[in-house]
């Protein structure tokens, strides 16, 4: 395991972050004004747990190559674009302190990131 993150880890654990969004999106589609079993039989359910596994897979290539301390605080950024895509796709209401919180884990991916490079 290297000490430092390389383009193709940074690439891999964005693609984390993105099936990570996905499978949120899903899964409040899902849930949105349904039983939990009436959930179950929806399709976009289990294309939410179809991102769940194909993001298992990349994060544990992510975790035999960087070290947890440097990839989980980046991952933290599915917070951030999962906040924006509540924002954008079920039109959720993102308040100023909430934006500050988003702008403040921002900064902190930020620093992991600059010293992992």
């Amino acid at each position: 395991m290297s000490g430092s993150l390389t383009l193709p880890m940074i690439g891999l654990i964005l693609f984390c972050v993105l099936a990570e969004t996905a499978r949120e999106v899903c899964f409040k589609q899902s849930a949105s004004e349904s039983a939990l079993l009436v959930a179950l039989a929806k399709p976009v359910t289990w294309l939410g747990i179809l991102f769940w596994a194909v993001e298992l897979f990349a994060w544990t290539a992510v975790l035999e190559r960087v070290p947890l301390t440097m990839a989980f605080p980046l991952m933290a950024l599915s917070y951030v674009v999962i906040v924006l895509a509540g924002g954008v796709i079920f039109k959720e209401n993102i308040n100023l302190r909430h934006a500050i919180g988003v702008f403040l884990v921002t900064a902190g991916v930020a620093c992991v990131g600059v010293t992992g490079l």
